[in-house]
């Protein structure tokens, strides 16, 4: 079935921080859709690269050697194996595009890792 996504009512959907929904799905990969506020943790995808686009807010990642500050517009693909930290001090919503395999928090288990995600 085709159908078209809108991106405002798929945030508002979404009603937890680090929680990723899942609003599209295409060649392997996923599109998703969630709102980050506050620091998530030290992480790493050894097989997948990863797309952090953003639709409104701030997001600083951290990476071990530099820090890059996103904002609306902005775009950073993060590279299979390259560990990384988001952080965003006031709520940012963004888009993800990942290949169907990742999980939120890479090669660690903590109480943010979402495995079976919601679909909007």
């Amino acid at each position: 079935m085709i159908r078209k996504v809108n991106v405002s009512d798929g945030l508002s959907q979404i009603s937890e921080h680090w929680d990723p929904h899942i609003a599209g799905a295409l060649n392997g990969q996923h599109v998703k859709l969630a709102k980050l506020k506050g620091e998530f943790v030290w992480h790493k995808h050894d097989d997948e690269d990863e797309l952090f686009y953003i639709i409104s807010g701030e997001l600083i990642i951290e990476l071990r050697d530099n820090i890059l500050t996103l904002k609306e517009g902005e775009f950073v693909i993060i590279p299979r194996g390259v560990e990384h930290r988001p952080i965003a001090k006031d709520e940012v919503h963004v888009m993800l595009f990942e290949p169907d395999t990742t999980v939120n928090t890479g090669n660690i288990e903590t109480e943010l890792t979402r495995r079976n995600l919601k679909q909007l």
